[in-house]
């Protein structure tokens, strides 16, 4: 059998570089707790701290939020456009133009 690689979630790993960011246990014991690499804890760590400054900053999301209907409008025109030119291209080759 084919193993595959396991995928944690992003909240899933913001628990462990918590626990590990506490210092009340060491690498290997959390490493035993959550079933995962000692060195996998200690990237998640540093990834975590080095953008935990992110989360104070202004919140983005909100603006990419409110064009999100505008761009889903774009991609239904874009794909409408696409049917129709493809639609007068066969059209085009059958009258021989």
């Amino acid at each position: 059998m084919k193993q595959t690689r396991r995928k944690f979630t992003a909240s899933f790993k913001a628990q462990v570089a918590l626990e590990a960011i506490k210092n009340k246990k060491t690498l290997a014991e959390l490493s035993h707790q959550f079933d995962v690499n000692p060195v996998l804890i200690s990237k998640w760590k540093t990834e975590f701290l080095e953008n935990m400054g992110v989360v104070f900053e202004k919140d983005k999301s909100i603006s990419d939020n409110l064009d999100s209907p505008e761009i889903e409008k774009l991609y239904a025109q874009i794909g409408q456009l696409k049917v129709e030119n493809d639609f007068l291209k066969k059209s085009c080759k059958k009258l021989g133009i």
